[in-house]
């Protein structure tokens, strides 16, 4: 399936299993959304199956680091939507920026970070990626401005939840 944006996007709902005693997305569970959404977004735009790609032909990422900003807490049974994009590539890495939002986009819920390394499971080493790979890559990479730093990123998006916050208000 052809890629019609340079940002995927995905949405869920907040299941109440994955809730903390505040009835809030607990903070551990944002990852999982997070790669859950990576992985279908992967799918459901390119026809890849992360998961058959690491049994079939013994290929995947391994995450390297995560950061991770809550910003506005996500609740039970709210729908949410994830947006992924491309920050940065190369041949065995792959660096991405994942936003959790409220449906509507009014509000940035959680900004994510990842760096990943492309590996070969069988050999336990970093591998390159393919050319099919550095193609997607490519048709979707997104930098940001400026070059932020991570957070100077969060505070930018801190404040514009804060300025929509005093419009709906």
């Amino acid at each position: 399936m052809e890629n019609k944006s340079n940002i995927l996007q995905s949405t869920y709902q907040v299941r109440f299993q994955d809730s903390d005693p505040f009835r809030h997305l607990n903070n551990a569970r944002y990852l999982d959304y997070f790669v859950n959404a990576r992985e279908d977004q992967f799918e459901a735009n390119f026809g890849i199956k992360t998961g058959e790609l690491a049994f079939n032909d013994n290929l995947g990422w391994v995450v390297t680091s995560n950061l991770i900003s809550y910003l506005i807490p996500a609740n039970v049974n709210e729908d949410i939507l994830i947006e992924s994009q491309v920050l940065d590539f190369g041949n065995k890495h792959l660096f991405i920026e994942m936003k959790m939002w409220d449906l509507n986009k009014t509000h940035l819920k959680a900004l994510n970070w990842v760096n990943l390394v492309h590996f070969d499971i069988k050999t336990g080493r970093p591998k390159n990626h393919t050319e099919e790979f550095m193609d997607i890559f490519s048709s979707i990479h997104t930098p940001i401005e400026n070059n932020q730093d991570f957070n100077s990123r969060t505070a930018y998006f801190s404040n514009l939840n804060k300025e929509r916050r005093n419009v709906t208000t």
